[in-house]
């Protein structure tokens, strides 16, 4: 399109979040899970099921860990925090884990294997998208490193 005088620049690319701030973050938000598991049944499972799914969505595009740790999810080519929509597409890996770990032995195998491969991703790929990241279009950064729009 160059030739028509238009330039398309892509995407902009932002560095990811340091992977230490984002596990930290991870761990607090899995306490929150573990405690909200405690409670009677099945209050406390769908309690703990609903924070994994909708917890990077709250204002700011912050879990309470991410609030905490100083990191944020956003959708770069939006300039957007991410919304309830984008956290629950980003965290069904999370979610299905949760739900296989309730099936003793195998489903704890199964999310373990779950847990581990999204916590490579954070770690190899250059901008630190999981694969929840991708399905949402969705990435973490620090807080304030994207300027957002409106």
């Amino acid at each position: 399109m160059e030739g028509l005088g238009l330039a398309w620049s892509g995407p902009a690319i932002y560095p990811k979040a340091q992977v230490f701030n984002r596990f930290i973050a991870k761990f607090v938000d899995l306490l929150i899970v573990a405690a909200a598991a405690t409670l009677a049944s099945p209050v406390g499972g769908i309690g703990a099921m609903t924070y994994i799914l909708i917890g990077d969505g709250f204002s700011g595009g912050h879990s309470l860990g991410k609030r905490l740790i100083g990191l944020q999810t956003v959708i770069p080519q939006s300039q957007e925090v991410s919304g309830f929509k984008e956290s629950i597409i980003r965290n069904v890996p999370f979610g299905l884990a949760f739900l296989l770990y309730q099936v003793p032995y195998v489903g704890w195998v199964l999310a373990g294997a779950i847990v581990m491969f999204e916590g490579l991703l954070v770690i190899g790929n250059d901008r630190g998208l999981r694969l929840g990241d991708e399905f949402a279009s969705t990435q973490v950064l620090e807080a304030g490193q994207l300027e957002l729009r409106g």
